[in-house]
């Protein structure tokens, strides 16, 4: 069961993303504070881990509007909104590009928690940019990343993941694949993001704050 706190979570991260506003139910007999909002905001950033093994079961779509809902309410140069986007979650996709990437691959089927090229994830979306636009790789990063924040939020976990794309903009059998995403001419496939619920509790891996500096 979720905590209290993680409902407020989020509830309180899809409005400061700007997706969506939900009030919470009133309690007739005790008032519950809600925690900061920056404080929730704050704890789902660093809590997120990048997820690579899932439960079998879908997003459901209701849930994965949300999360889409707050990757477009992202900013965006000029409001071009320089993105498409395409959700998957037809297992027959999913498995029939998995079967032509075992093929070229054979050593990763041999990993017995193996199960598709998307590590494993039962949903997956594919985000194309406007290559038409030398600022719409920024949008679509901007993009994904409230997606998976939201996602989080929710208790769903993500990946963002680019050797798929990699391997469906490369190889001729990939094709029909890439053609039944239907992106628009003039777009093309950029990454992809695995979305499902954790089968994993990976710990976190270090960052670097030499990377960053104050410049007087």
């Amino acid at each position: 069961m979720k905590s209290m706190k993680t409902i407020w979570g989020g509830l309180c991260l899809c409005a400061v993303l700007g997706s969506c506003t939900s009030a919470a139910p009133k309690d007739e007999a005790a008032e519950v504070k809600a925690p900061d909002k920056s404080e929730v905001v704050i704890e789902n950033i660093l809590t997120r881990r990048s997820i690579r093994q899932y439960k079998p079961q879908a997003v459901n779509r209701d849930t994965m509007q949300v999360i889409l809902n707050c990757g477009i309410n992202a900013p965006n140069g000029q409001n071009k909104q320089s993105w498409e986007v395409r959700v998957v979650d037809n297992p027959e996709f999913i498995d029939g590009l998995t079967e032509i990437f075992k093929k070229e691959n054979p050593k990763a089927a041999e990993d017995p928690s193996f199960k598709n090229m998307f590590r494993n994830a039962p949903t997956v979306v594919f985000i194309a940019h406007d290559t038409k636009y030398d600022m719409s790789q920024i949008d679509c990063g901007l993009l994904g990343e409230n997606m998976v924040l939201s996602a989080w939020s929710m208790g769903i976990g993500s990946c963002c993941l680019g050797s798929p794309v990699r391997f469906m903009n490369t190889n001729k059998d990939a094709a029909p694949y890439l053609k039944k995403l239907n992106f628009s001419e003039g777009y093309e496939l950029l990454y992809c993001i695995a979305f499902g619920y954790p089968d994993e509790a990976p710990a976190a891996k270090p960052r670097s704050a030499a990377k960053i500096q104050f410049v007087d």
